[in-house]
């Protein structure tokens, strides 16, 4: 609702009797506040104003804002907290997970599909359809999105977890979320499940597989596919810009060779790349060059650094959008009098930071080379070197003694400066890519005391599997205790420990009913032999 910018119709401080009335009306949507609670989300004497405005949509919204934060949105007569509110109280909403990448499509406007819910040992809370809920990340309780229920818990379970499970109304990062101090969410620790005995067999997690979420198939695309290597260029995208340390601040610094202005226009063309990346889509076409500018390119400016188009050599928006005309990346036009638009982008123009494939890194290599006529006249297997090329793949010690190269040296060198990545697609969702190259699932056989075999599978996370429930089917299954302890030696990552050999087990369940790809499991030859002793 609020994924793009809103218009305020009129901001005006509460009355006294509105006040009063609006503590009625918080405590017959969240029966679950107590007197003191509403007290404080409601105050008795603080400001309290009251927000008329339009969502770009076209629907009328009233919010409440407290201490410059808006607090609770109406719309149709329904009440609604914002993720402000649910910080401060974070239980208030049945909540439900999601994994960290589906935050970006839900920041979009994009609601929630049931493919992407992370489903806890616990299993999911029970909700009706049209019930309010809160949508939190896997790690942190802090809710940072609010929705309402498309069905019923039991629907979402009888359909397998298919389909649309949440009509999301707020997220984090949307624009009713700027209107506030901008703050991020709290780190809130999951809430502590009594786990059970694994000593005990009776007391043992009766899982039924049918209701694990993380039944869910993967498509993946990693280095072995069509035979290349997918990478991604070495520029450095814009969130990890503001980290990079040699990405320099704006102020000037006497040891950057670069001036201001330099860097200004490094900026401001970074800010339009992300911004038609990861925020412009094609429905939103035509979209005035200002809106663009404010809602789009602003919000992409890393923080510690100002984007002001006056300090750069462009000097006025429209003079750098006609650049980017020129460069053949979108195309601008004057729809009314005095006002521009961007009517079109040419979505496959290469831009710093895309994916390119092995095969296409080779081919933009060769066009570049017989564009430039630097093959060797004298010798077709070896390339002159420009300036370009040289920075591009020479060591400094090479810069003034290597001037030509092997075609095969050439690319080699070329496909070593890019970024290696990896990219995770789940039905419903947009591909997931990563840095890196993706680790299989590691199976392991180790001794325990009194020579006890135990079966230890690790880098579950990595393809969309909790290993919690990984581990609540394997411990009903094979009949044996099963635990989730952190990785060694892995930040933030956890391992599935089950008694015995039970490799069997995990390869029907991962090749079967999760439908990996065996090329990316290794162990599975440890399974026992048949007729012989586990």
């Amino acid at each position: 609702m609020f994924a793009k910018a809103f218009r305020v119709k009129s901001n005006t401080a509460i009355k006294g009797s509105d006040r009063r009335k609006l503590r009625a009306d918080v405590m017959a949507a969240f029966p679950t506040l107590g007197t003191d609670q509403v007290s404080v989300l409601v105050p008795g004497k603080e400001e309290l104003n009251i927000v008329k405005l339009y969502a770009h949509r076209g629907d009328a919204v009233t919010v409440y804002v407290s201490g410059g934060n808006p607090i609770l949105f109406e719309v149709e007569k329904n009440l609604y907290p914002t993720v402000y509110t649910l910080w401060s109280y974070p239980d208030l909403l049945p909540a439900f997970t999601t994994w960290p990448p589906v935050l970006e499509k839900l920041v979009g406007g994009a609601d929630l599909m049931l493919p992407g819910l992370v489903v806890p040992p616990a299993g999911l809370p029970q909700v009706q359809k049209g019930d309010l809920c809160a949508i939190a990340l896997l790690g942190n309780r802090a809710p940072v999105a609010v929705g309402v229920a498309a069905m019923s818990t039991a629907e979402m379970l009888t359909s397998g977890l298919k389909g649309r499970g949440f009509s999301v109304l707020h997220t984090y990062q949307d624009h009713l979320w700027r209107s506030g101090d901008k703050s991020s969410p709290p780190s809130l620790a999951p809430l502590a499940l009594d786990p059970p005995d694994l000593s005990e067999e009776k007391e043992s997690v009766q899982a039924d597989p049918a209701l694990q979420g993380d039944l869910r198939r993967l498509t993946l695309e990693g280095e072995e596919e069509n035979g290349e290597v997918q990478r991604m260029c070495e520029e450095k995208s814009l969130s990890e810009a503001s980290e990079d340390p040699s990405v320099r601040d704006l102020n000037p610094d006497p040891t950057d060779s670069k001036t201001l202005q330099e860097q200004m226009d490094e900026l401001v063309q970074r800010c339009f790349l992300h911004a038609l990346k990861c925020q412009v889509r094609k429905a939103d076409l035509p979209l005035l060059t200002s809106t663009f500018l404010g809602s789009h390119m602003l919000s992409c400016c890393p923080e510690g650094r100002q984007l002001d188009i006056k300090k750069s050599s462009y000097k006025k928006l429209s003079k750098f959008l006609q650049h980017m005309q020129q460069e053949q990346i979108i195309q601008v036009k004057e729809l009314s009098k005095g006002v521009e638009s961007i009517v079109a982008v040419d979505w496959k123009h290469p831009r710093k930071g895309s994916i390119l494939e092995g095969g296409e890194v080779r081919m933009i290599i060769i066009n570049y080379v017989k564009r430039n006529d630097l093959v060797d006249a004298d010798n077709k297997n070896l390339v002159k070197l420009d300036p370009i090329l040289c920075d591009c793949i020479l060591e400094k010690n090479e810069q003034h003694t290597v001037m030509k190269l092997p075609w095969d040296s050439l690319l080699t060198r070329c496909l070593e400066k890019l970024q290696p990545v990896y990219q995770v697609t789940f039905p419903g969702q947009e591909p997931i890519v990563k840095k890196g190259r993706i680790c299989p699932i590691d199976i392991t056989l180790a001794q325990r005391a009194s020579n006890k075999k135990v079966t230890v599978v690790r880098n579950l996370e990595a393809y969309g599997l909790d290993p919690c429930s990984v581990a609540a089917i394997l411990q009903q299954r094979c009949q044996a205790s099963a635990t989730v302890t952190p990785a060694p030696g892995a930040k933030d990552s956890l391992q599935v420990q089950i008694q015995g050999n039970q490799v069997h087990h995990l390869s029907r369940l991962l090749l079967e009913e999760y439908q990996l790809p065996r090329k990316h499991i290794q162990g599975l030859e440890k399974a026992p032999k048949p007729g012989k002793k586990k």
